[in-house]
């Protein structure tokens, strides 16, 4: 399906990839998009066979993942009286095609009909006791990447980014969630210690490259966020060892079973 998207405004752009979203996924509206972050795709299987599972090239306005661990299809599943969309892969800030590419997949969900987003991360953890494979939910952001999706006078209201209506229903899934407050980095280089120091003063408790911008715009758009967040390493300066993509990647592998059953039993419980 070939649309002009040439001088459509981000709104439009995303008004136009859920138009083409709906007739190739055969469903006119969704309910709920679980992006899921590096390391995470495995997890998509636990919701079971896609209806339908496209290149999010084939949509106006997206471009392919360039980071390794984010396949770039989005999968229509049917979990039970809910349309979800599974988002795997994403666009970082860091790649340099500016804030409205990293919310687009989120603007067009919203444009579908969705009002629940689900995010996921691979994050560095602060706090020694969440060891890699730890679940962690967010329950606020620490946003320095510099950046935002809003253009001009866009006032939204973020005192309650992260819903706790959802962070309840997700620790009535999983009792032992713990919560904790994600500060996300411009990247793509790893925090210094020094930086990882600075969180610490600020109440930061995980670090990332991803997500803030998107819950962002989620809220902008009326729609409830989750954010979890799988712990992967521990943050720069606090083991001795150094930072690599590689124990990003393994450990979303490792865990992706158990946080595919967790997303699945939330959505479930929606």
């Amino acid at each position: 399906m070939s649309i002009d998207t040439e001088g459509l405004d981000p709104y439009q752009l995303a008004a136009s990839a859920a138009r083409v979203l709906a007739k190739e996924t055969k469903v006119v509206h969704h309910d709920v998009l679980v992006v899921l972050g590096s390391g995470w795709t495995p997890a998509a299987d636990a919701f079971g066979p896609a209806s339908t599972e496209i290149s999010v090239t084939e949509l106006p306005g997206f471009s392919a993942p360039a980071v390794a661990g984010h396949s770039g299809k989005l999968r229509s599943v049917r979990v039970g009286n809910l349309n979800v969309l599974i988002q795997m892969g994403r666009t970082h800030y860091y790649e340099g095609k500016g804030a409205h590419a990293v919310v687009h997949a989120v603007r067009t969900a919203i444009a579908a009909g969705v009002k629940t987003v689900v995010l996921t991360n691979a994050a560095g953890s602060l706090n020694p006791k969440w060891v890699p494979g730890t679940p962690v939910l967010i329950k606020d952001q620490i946003n320095l990447t510099g950046g935002t999706p809003l253009v001009g006078a866009r006032f939204v209201d973020v005192t309650e980014i992260y819903s706790k209506r959802l962070r309840n229903i997700a620790k009535q899934v999983s009792p032992n969630l713990e919560e904790g407050i994600y500060t996300a980095f411009h990247g793509p280089q790893y925090e210094t210690p020094a930086e990882i120091a600075m969180v610490r003063a600020m109440g930061g408790d995980l670090v990332g490259m991803s997500t803030a911008l998107e819950s962002i715009a989620a809220r902008e758009g009326g729609a409830e966020v989750l954010g979890i967040s799988l712990v992967t390493n521990l943050a720069a300066g606090m083991s001795g060892e150094t930072l690599n993509h590689e124990e990003v990647l393994a450990a979303g592998k490792s865990a992706a079973e158990t946080m595919g059953k967790l997303l699945v039993e939330v959505v479930r419980n929606l």
